[in-house]
């Protein structure tokens, strides 16, 4: 095939997940079924991320408007040719198998009866299907119609993300002397490491003797971890991942901490710990601030009963209820009279957060899975001096229609701040709730 040989149709998930997408496939044809429009055109009131991209889309698409007649296709700046498909919408090939024309059947069907224009051309194009929907490409390829998955907008090419740690074998004088000297050099090791990136060096001989170190600031040597953290608010870490961790969120030197494990792995309990900390105990911090997005963030939560703490009870729940455990609560209400005598902490949903300058707190971020790359964005840029944050989630446990493992907001603070001096990730991989938790989190 020639260059340019492709027909691209678009559905509305790609163009709601990144407005610019029928950039993406220049110099190929890009179609935009009119049922896209109309599906764009339902969310642009949204007061919401996906209202914000449906109206990104709007104004694009008047601009596009200016180079001719959308029906009949631009011109884009790069060859490409964007188009608006008014016609193909007969819904005459899919009603035998798919008797409800809904608009992902009406998207495929233009995209069956281009398809079909084509195949009676001497040099007609492939059409492509581009989805972000499985099952729309499922139903699509019943037809023998070649689909694709949006990937422009993944934070990591493979399934494989940054851990945070790595494994070596070494030779066993080489942890002797990370033990006597306090350090050894990055050059004594194989391959490269970010900075604050730990390593577990375990003994090639397969002997017992092992060490965990963090690589420094400069990433010219690995050296211990600060304090081996015995008790932090009477949590004490249970795995090699918990100390990393705990180490990462008592540095005051790291701004900026991610977290990312299963259900039951202790990412809460470990920050919350961490937090009260610093802030009740060593008063590095003016405020300890918990909050979590009331998926999708940016709903109002106004139709819910009663006065707004109420109404977010339910939704933070899952933080109240490692609070009770970090104090010990026996009695009903017994945690909110010790909260209400502690102006310190502050538990709030997401939604109140956004848009105000967050000075000398101790910040925790959690399901930040559900938040999209601007959301992260607009969060870490409210930010203020002497002020750490801690995002943390599992982006395979996703509530957000537009997102996934690899296209969310905490993927993508992880994978672009792995490079920077001023934070710190790992992954936590072991559950420490119970061995049913853990059996669960594997196996469901």
């Amino acid at each position: 095939m020639s260059k340019a040989n492709y027909i691209y149709v678009l559905d509305t998930n790609v163009l709601l997940q990144d407005p610019y997408a029928v950039y993406q496939f220049q110099p190929h044809e890009v179609v935009i079924p009119a049922v896209v429009l109309e599906e764009v055109d339902s969310k642009k009131k949204n007061m919401d991320e996906i209202g914000r991209n449906a109206r990104m889309i709007a104004k694009m698409v008047d601009h596009l408007r200016e180079g001719g007649k959308l029906h009949k296709g631009v011109i884009l700046e790069q060859g490409g040719l964007f188009r608006i498909e008014l016609n193909h919408r007969s819904y005459q090939h899919l009603k035998h198998v798919f008797a409800e024309m809904t608009n992902d059947n009406r998207i495929i069907a233009v995209a069956l009866n281009l398809q079909m224009e084509e195949n009676e051309k001497q040099n007609g194009k492939q059409v492509v299907l581009v989805s972000k929907d499985a099952l729309v490409r499922v139903k699509a390829d019943a037809f023998d119609l070649r689909t694709e998955d949006f990937l422009n907008d993944r934070v990591i090419e493979t399934d494989k993300g940054y851990d945070g740690y790595v494994e070596q074998f070494v030779d066993s004088a080489i942890i002797n002397r990370f033990y006597k000297d306090g350090q050894v050099a990055v050059s004594d090791l194989k391959g490269s490491f970010y900075p604050n990136e730990f390593v577990i060096l375990k003994d090639v001989m397969r002997t017992s003797s092992s060490a965990i170190g963090k690589v420094d600031l400069l990433g010219q040597n690995i050296k211990p971890l600060i304090g081996e953290h015995e008790h932090v608010w009477g949590i004490k870490p249970r795995n090699a991942q918990q100390k990393m961790a705990l180490e990462l969120l008592l540095r005051n030197d790291l701004p900026l901490v991610t977290l990312v494990g299963k259900a039951g792995t202790g990412k809460t309990l470990l920050s919350l710990a961490a937090g009260l900390l610093q802030t009740e105990d060593l008063h590095l911090y003016k405020k300890l601030v918990v909050a979590r997005p009331v998926v999708p963030l940016g709903k109002d939560i106004g139709y819910l009963p009663g006065e707004k703490e109420e109404k977010l009870r339910p939704w933070m729940q899952p933080i109240y209820d490692n609070l009770e455990f970090l104090f010990d609560t026996k009695k009903p209400g017994e945690l909110d009279r010790i909260l209400a005598g502690m102006s310190s902490i502050q538990v709030e949903a997401l939604t109140y957060i956004r848009g105000r300058s967050i000075p000398d707190q101790y910040i925790i971020i959690d399901e930040a899975q559900n938040l999209t790359k601007h959301e992260v964005k607009t969060i870490l840029t409210r930010v203020g001096e002497r002020s750490k944050v801690v995002l943390m989630g599992d982006p395979q446990q996703i509530d957000h229609p537009y997102l996934d493992e690899y296209t969310n907001g905490l993927t993508y603070a992880v994978e672009t701040f792995k490079n920077e001096a001023l934070s710190g990730h790992i992954k936590l991989v072991k559950g420490e709730r119970s061995a049913l938790a853990q059996l669960a989190a594997d196996l469901l």
